[in-house]
Formats: C-alpha cells, structure tokens, sequence
C-alpha cells in the first residue's frame, strides 16, 4: 500500500516536473523574439550585416535611439497623436459597444434580431476602399482630422456579440428589480450592468487599444499633415530610407557613412512595442475572465 502511494507521488512529481519544463521552454520561444528585438537595437551596423542579428553583440550602439531622438519633436508629436487616438477610440469604442450589446440582450427589445443579423453582416461584407474614401473625405470631411483614424476602428461587431453574451450571463431579475424602483433603462445600464461588466469591458478595451495602437493605414490614407501621423505611420517613414535622407537635407545630424538601417528596425520596434507591453500586465487579471465568461451563451 505504501509502495504503491509513494510510487503515485513520484509519478505526480514526475508529470509536474515535465509540465513545468514544457512551460519553461514554451515561455522562453515567446521571450525569445523580444529579447532579441532590443538586444539587436543596440547592435552596430556593421556587426549586424556581418553576423546578423544576436542576443549579445560584441559592440553596444545607440545609433539607431540618437537617429530616431534626433528627431524627439516629432517622435513625441507622433506619440501625442496615437495615445490621443487610442485613449479617445477605446473608450468611445466600449461606450458604444457595450451600449448595443446591453440593448441586443433585452428580451424586449423587438428587433433585437434584425440588428443582431445587420451587425453580424458587416463581417461578411463591406463597402470597399474607395466608397469608404468617398464617405470619409468628401461627405464627412475628415481629409487630416484624427478622427479619421478613430472612426472606422470605434465599433467592432465581434466585441458587440462578445458583450452581448456577457450580458446574458447577469441575471434578469436585477433588470426587472431595478425596473420596479423606478429606475431607468440609461441608469440601469450605466449603474447595474457597467460595474458587472469590467472583465468583458477590459478584454475588449485591451483589443481596442491594440488595434489603435498599430493604427497606420488610415493615417497613411486620410492625413497629410505630418504633426498628426500616428506613432506606426511616423515609424514606418523613419525607417523608410529615402526619408532618412530627408532628414539629412532636413538637418539632422546623421553620419551617412554608417548609417543605423538595420538596428533602427529593431528600435522602432522597441518604441511602438514598448508602452503597450507594459499597459497589458495591469488588465491580464481580466483578460482570461472576460473571454471565458463571454464567450458562454445563457
């Protein structure tokens, strides 16, 4: 009897061990990627184009952070811009969002299901560049407005069904409890189902935020003015070398001789990465709650 417990301990001990090994090498193939992004960042030119890129460099360079600092104006500009997008976005975003996921989960709203397809529809079809252009800048007038990279990214339909399962999941007698108190369908909303709702709100606030975070391609389309470029879009034309030559002519005092082309890809990585990574360990907590519960009809 004791032989066969300690030989059922040493088997649990075993297959623990091995999990956290499997763990340990998994973690590591995830760490692995950053580490070698800012390692490389501070790697010199001419090491990268002789041994590639490598987790320790022989000679430590910050060529690549005086290039992209020599230009602090506009690099701060362009962090202004998209946290500006991103704070505004996300939160007009889960504003919006969780009001239509609120509404499609009432039983008594009648064309719940006829909104629910016309919404679902959206993820099949759409209009297209050009009359989406049309619509942005000759109806809308938002030719070097920020919120042409706001508006297209404010609701997204599979937050709207991911909040709107999350809703089933509260029970309706605090609606028809609140209802006899007088309450209202606005104060029900924002007093009752909001608070209830913070795991969903920070999983699709998280996704949100990502996407206006990366946001380039709308400022690559609608904005001009090169004080309204959002971090990704200002990036991509740091690293763009006929634009490191504008900068030259521009003033900027670069040795072209040894010109950081290889270590500043890896540096723009660090500095549009960088912020978001260290946002995400505050809303982890919720993340894994949010799309847990969301994702489980009523």
């Amino acid at each position: 009897m004791e032989q066969s417990k300690i030989k059922q301990d040493s088997g649990s001990i075993l297959i623990k061990a091995v999990s956290y090994l499997c763990i340990t090498i998994f973690a590591l193939f995830c760490v692995f990627p950053f580490a070698l992004m800012i390692s490389s960042s501070f790697m010199n030119e001419q090491e990268i184009v002789r041994e590639g890129y490598k987790l320790w460099p022989k000679e430590f360079s910050i060529k690549a952070y005086e290039l992209l600092l020599n230009n602090s104006g506009k690099l701060v500009s362009a962090y202004q811009v998209t946290i500006f997008i991103t704070v505004v976005g996300t939160v007009l975003g889960l504003f919006m969002m969780s009001m239509a996921g609120f509404v499609l989960n009432r039983k008594d709203f009648k064309y719940r299901n006829f909104f629910s397809f016309m919404i679902y529809f959206t993820t099949l079809f759409s209009g297209g560049l050009i009359p989406t252009y049309i619509l942005m800048v000759k109806h809308l007038h938002m030719k070097d407005s920020l919120f042409a990279m706001i508006l297209p990214g404010v609701v997204g339909a599979w937050s709207i069904f991911l909040m709107r399962n999350f809703m089933k999941a509260i029970p309706d007698s605090l609606y028809e409890s609140a209802t006899i108190d007088g309450a209202g369908d606005f104060r029900i909303y924002w007093r009752i189902f909001i608070p209830l709702a913070v795991p969903s709100l920070a999983t699709i606030g998280l996704f949100s935020a990502l996407g206006f975070w990366n946001e380039w391609y709308n400022g690559m389309l609608y904005i001009d003015d090169p004080t309204k470029y959002p971090l990704q879009y200002f990036l991509q034309r740091m690293v763009n070398q006929a634009n490191l030559g504008a900068l030259v002519n521009s003033g900027a005092v670069i040795n072209t001789a040894d010109l950081p082309t290889q270590s500043i890809k890896m540096a723009t990585a660090v500095l549009a990465t960088g912020p978001i990574i260290l946002l995400y360990p505050f809303v982890q907590r919720y993340f894994v709650t949010g799309l847990t519960i969301g994702a489980v009809k009523g």
